[in-house]
């Protein structure tokens, strides 16, 4: 929900970072936000659609950190316990700077 958040350009600032490229998003973080009684869901569950869903069967950041390694893939996140399992696993991070644009780990 960090788009919603902070009015941050998700997808301007991905590509301003790495060009065009491909973002997946777990089924369970799909599930979480259609659940989710925060007011900014609903604009977060519209955003997350836009992208490709990759089913799974995990749940939470669990189910984030698995598509991560089977995809080599970054994750976007300001959650700090998240952050912390990823770099555990060597998993590249994206997270939000100054409210307003993203910074990557060195990758």
């Amino acid at each position: 929900m960090m788009p919603f958040q902070f009015k941050l350009h998700l997808d301007r600032e991905l590509k301003r970072l790495f060009g065009e490229l491909p973002v997946f998003v777990p089924s369970s973080v799909i599930g979480e936000l259609a659940r989710s009684i925060d007011p900014k869901a609903k604009a977060a569950l519209a955003l997350a659609r836009k992208y490709q869903i990759a089913e799974t069967d995990l749940s939470g950041d669990d189910a984030v950190i698995d598509m991560a390694e089977r995809r080599s893939a970054a994750v976007v996140t300001n959650d700090r316990e998240l952050i912390a399992r990823l770099r555990e696993k060597k998993v590249p991070v994206i997270r939000l700077r100054g409210e307003h644009y993203l910074v990557a780990d060195e990758f």
